[in-house]
């Protein structure tokens, strides 16, 4: 199923104004020359022409390396925050056509503890982002706000009392705990008075299972089930700003982790 996010329409600019560039250099322009005529055909076509490099450029840059994003909500807090606006890593699960998000070449597969972007398998159009959990062919248990993963708990440490600003204020008294999965350690958000969506998780092949840090206001894996490798649309690695009511320089060359 094709989804018409801005990546795909970046492809179809690049592919129309570059056959309008071809058509105008191998068909137009010779008989214009012949004839005696300016080089320069019309509007439309040196338009193209100008165009053309720019859209394929951007085209390549943001469908195979590194594409934007922005936080919209508090999911990941407090790795990310409301208003984050985020680098991700394209090419390090392979190259995949942005028409099709359908992989042509396998680079990578994700660790426990990447976070990372993916189509919502819900509704293909939205990106969402969250922190891989599960990889296929594990149990995954969140019972009381533990995790376990194949039969090993993994441990975590309190470490503080969450106080958020502007949009992250109604998070604030939450407890942050660090919590190290694999090769990563991070911090996660945990309300102790809230419900906790519990449950056992068998991982499919070709699937993964991915938490929110703000576990207790995330609905990741838990409510809607496994992400599809083929919807993985890269590792978010970097915050380049935040915006949020206002400039958050503070967050400005963070490294997401």
């Amino acid at each position: 199923m094709i989804v018409w996010d801005f990546t795909s329409i970046l492809a179809l600019l690049t592919c129309v104004t570059g056959f309008l560039w071809f058509i105008d250099s191998k068909v137009f322009r010779p008989r214009r020359m012949l004839s005696g005529g300016q080089s320069e055909g019309n509007f439309v076509f040196s338009y193209s022409k100008s165009f053309f490099p720019i859209f394929l450029f951007v085209f390549v840059l943001r469908g195979f390396i590194i594409e934007p994003f922005r936080i919209p909500s508090g999911s990941m807090i407090p790795t990310l925050l409301i208003g984050d606006f985020i680098l991700v890593d394209k090419f390090s699960y392979g190259l995949r056509l942005p028409f099709t998000n359908k992989t042509i070449l396998k680079i990578g597969r994700p660790k426990r503890g990447d976070v990372v972007v993916f189509k919502y398998p819900v509704d293909p159009s939205t990106p969402f982002i969250k922190r891989v959990i599960g990889l296929p062919g594990d149990v995954i248990t969140y019972k009381n706000k533990k995790l376990n993963v194949n039969g090993v708990m993994i441990e975590w440490q309190e470490e503080r009392t969450f106080v958020g600003h502007r949009k992250a204020s109604r998070h604030t008294g939450s407890l942050v705990h660090n919590e190290t999965i694999g090769d990563s350690s991070h911090e996660v958000l945990i309300v102790p008075e809230r419900y906790s969506k519990d449950g056992e998780f068998l991982v499919p092949e070709n699937m993964y299972f991915v938490l929110g840090d703000n576990r207790d206001n995330s609905r990741d894996s838990r409510f809607w089930g496994f992400v599809p490798e083929s919807h993985l649309m890269g590792k978010a690695f970097f915050i380049w700003l935040n915006w949020d009511s206002g400039v958050n320089f503070s967050r400005s060359g963070v490294r997401i982790d």
